[in-house]
């Protein structure tokens, strides 16, 4: 089982009349999404699903992929690291349900605080970066099943 968390690229200030799930990505947030579905796509297992925030930020991140994906009220704004798991199905050890790998496209800080539940089993605000992505593997053990970090990549580092 992997467990794909991608940060949204990204996405302009918005303003006094924009809601905040309603802001896009800028160009240049348009690019990261670009690079990081160039990454990620060959090294993607083919049983894959992903869930995907209502936000339009998250869609447009996700569309770079040009994979099918679901939306996800569970992980929209706003969500705490238990509505992620949930969304995902994962248990304690970061297991998924789905067969095949998980990806979810979010926000900060969900996203960061679920990394850190998982690699280090605290509750703690880790930073992911905008467009960046955290790739965790499921690894069994004779004292029970840990989540283990595979990758970290972000748009910097495909330049």
């Amino acid at each position: 089982m992997d467990l794909i968390l991608w940060r949204h690229a990204e996405a302009e200030d918005g303003g006094f009349d924009m809601a905040d799930a309603e802001r896009c990505l800028t160009a240049r947030g348009e690019k990261q999404a670009r690079d990081m579905a160039k990454w990620l796509k060959p090294r993607l297992p083919k049983k894959l699903k992903i869930l995907v925030s209502p936000a339009a930020r998250t869609q447009q991140t996700a569309h770079a992929l040009a994979l099918p994906f679901e939306i996800e009220p569970r992980i929209a704004c706003g969500a705490d690291v238990a509505d992620l798991i949930d969304a995902a199905r994962l248990s304690a050890s970061g297991a998924a349900a789905y067969p095949g790998a998980v990806m979810l496209v979010g926000h900060q800080p969900t996203l960061g605080q679920l990394a850190a539940r998982l690699l280090a089993g605290v509750d703690a605000d880790w930073s992911i970066k905008k467009g960046a992505i955290w790739w965790f593997s499921r690894q069994s053990r004779a004292d029970g099943d840990q989540a283990m970090l595979r990758a970290v990549m972000n748009p910097e580092m495909l330049r």
